[in-house]
């Protein structure tokens, strides 16, 4: 979906185009949460996750070769459903998404 790179408000234009689940990839460590949907936080490094093991859902770093590619792959997609089907989200548990809805604003977003 075409959303600015601001977190809160890429989230909410995915949730107004109708998303019923949300996969947000972070490289950074942004702490973000979802209410509206549910939101599965996945790590782009072994060292971030480790960092934010408390708020982050997934692993993906260890995903450097083809075959472990395709181990991540089926493991995201499971823990993709299990979130679908009520798994709270680690971003749920901390209690985070309540304040993560925000306008599109037209212009530069900072």
């Amino acid at each position: 979906m075409d959303t600015p790179g601001y977190d809160p408000v890429s989230a909410t234009g995915m949730v107004a185009g109708g998303a019923n689940v949300l996969a947000f990839t972070t490289g950074r460590g942004s702490v973000f949460g979802s209410r509206p949907v549910p939101c599965l936080k996945i790590s782009s490094t072994t060292q971030l996750y480790e960092r934010m093991s408390g708020d982050i859902d997934f692993d993906a770093g260890s995903a450097t070769t083809r075959a472990r590619q395709l181990e991540c792959g089926a493991e995201l997609f499971d823990a993709i459903v299990r979130m679908a089907s009520g798994e709270p989200t680690k971003s749920e548990g901390l209690g985070f998404g309540a304040e993560e809805i925000a306008p599109w604003k037209l212009g530069a977003v900072l």
